[in-house]
């Protein structure tokens, strides 16, 4: 960044107070702390940062080093977690060719004749996200699932011209959260309905209805009545599914589903403590003109050899803005080469089989935990995949609390989404965790009941 009139080798000036001031004033705030105002409170931080004194490179390092030993050794415990993130099988192929530096700084490949490689990645992964989910189109990815449900609503409503998005409470709450943000400085309307009650809501004014399966809660949601009630009110049918669960399920497709939207950290991306994550979106051919992203597609040159363009890029980067379906800038390139990688190297079969171990794995902890005292399901008649959420005779944030003393990650509490999720407990389990591992978990909870009841 370099001001007019100052010399080539002044490479940044930080912002003066009076800099800043002029600039508030020109949005129209007084103050740093008026621009942040609808930041909600809970999550901004107030008064000065608790930064202690600069220390020099070798205290530094001893500081650091002793913050990070107070740190457990995650990839040492067992993990039942999941509610959007999970344990999935990583190939060390995975890691070896997406780390490689072509890749790892590679940007946006805007330049075909220097960018076959990623452009031909994005294009593989492209077509497996269609593979999966059995749509005509995808996109290069987006920022993650949420952001992907949030992105299908606003093409819906462009789409239909309609106003109303209706939204199923069995998906995911920080989803909801997060289409809840995108639609809340517009006039368009959000409703949050319970899925029994969603083909009431449905009208004329009907943009979508945005469902997810499995759901939040793990369970497979039938999606053939909720299809045929959206369309027959003119609306979309959008729903988020998990990409390795559809190596099993009947893809959304079937049912008709308009749009496809998902998290694929799964195929190949670590957890990484909550991020980066990778969304992909998926949806009919005759959405192509309103479909939020960019599309890399396939081309021969005057010699006809095989290339591979930016054939679409619809994102107010790119295009006028008013003409713009979104303001999606990047497209997650290096998380969606590892998915890429991952599908390729476990094939159709593997992918199945690791969808398969999860299913089963899961249903017999199931089994196993609601046989222990006090232990049973939440939602007993629904059918799940790899996730299923119980009802404990105690706090959930108690057992978690005790279970990481066995060097075990439970469940999510699910207290914290309603009184009716009261002492309920979201556990998941993939392929990676063996019988032996199951059972030690069982163990662990069965010894936790049996000390907090004494």
């Amino acid at each position: 960044m370099q001001r007019r009139g100052l010399t080539k080798n002044v490479a940044y000036i930080s912002n003066t107070d009076t800099d800043r001031q002029e600039m508030l004033s020109a949005i129209g705030v007084s103050s740093f702390n008026e621009l942040l105002a609808p930041i909600p409170s809970q999550v901004r931080w107030s008064g000065d940062l608790p930064i202690p004194p600069a220390l020099d490179e070798h205290s530094l390092y001893r500081h650091l080093s002793a913050l990070a030993a107070r740190n457990a050794n995650a990839e040492e415990m067992l993990c039942f977690l999941g509610a959007g993130i999970y344990d999935h099988f990583r190939p060390a192929v995975v890691a070896a060719l997406a780390s490689r530096g072509e890749f790892a700084t590679a940007y946006t490949p805007y330049q075909p004749e220097m960018s076959q490689g990623m452009l031909q990645a994005i294009y593989e992964f492209q077509t497996m996200i269609c593979g999966l989910t059995g749509m005509e189109l995808s996109n290069a990815s987006m920022y993650d699932a949420a952001t992907s449900l949030a992105e299908a609503a606003l093409m819906a409503v462009h789409t239909t011209g309609r106003e109303q998005v209706v939204v199923l409470t069995n998906v995911h709450p920080n989803y909801r959260e997060v289409v809840k943000t995108y639609l809340k400085s517009s006039s368009l309307e959000y409703i949050e309905v319970c899925p029994e009650e969603a083909v009431e809501h449905f009208n004329s004014s009907t943009a979508c209805v945005l469902t997810q399966s499995p759901d939040f809660f793990g369970c497979v949601q039938p999606l053939q009545v909720l299809s045929s009630a959206v369309h027959k009110a003119g609306g979309l049918l959008v729903v988020a599914s998990d990409p390795v669960a559809l190596a099993l399920l009947k893809p959304p497709s079937y049912y008709d589903a308009d749009v496809v939207v998902g998290e694929g950290q799964g195929l190949g991306n670590a957890m990484a403590f909550g991020g980066p994550l990778l969304g992909f979106f998926a949806c009919k051919k005759s959405f192509v003109r309103s479909f939020p992203g960019r599309i890399v597609g396939g081309t021969v040159d005057l010699e006809g050899r095989r290339g591979y363009t930016m054939t679409l890029r619809t994102r107010e980067q790119d295009i006028r803005r008013e003409k713009a379906t979104s303001n999606i800038c990047t497209n997650q390139s290096l998380l969606a080469l590892a998915a890429t990688i991952y599908l390729s190297a476990m094939g159709k079969n593997g992918l199945r089989s690791a969808a398969d171990l999860s299913l089963q794995k899961a249903h017999y902890a199931c089994e196993r935990l609601c046989a222990l005292k006090g232990v049973s399901m939440l939602f007993p008649d629904r059918p799940f995949f790899k996730e299923f959420a119980l009802k404990l005779p105690v706090n959930p944030e108690i057992m978690n609390n005790a279970l990481l003393k066995h060097g075990i990650i439970g469940g999510l509490s699910l207290s914290q989404y309603g009184a009716h999720l009261a002492n309920g407990w979201l556990v998941c389990v993939t392929e990676t965790k063996t019988r032996g591992d199951i059972d030690l978990f069982v163990d662990a909870v069965r010894t936790i009941l049996e000390e907090v009841s004494c």
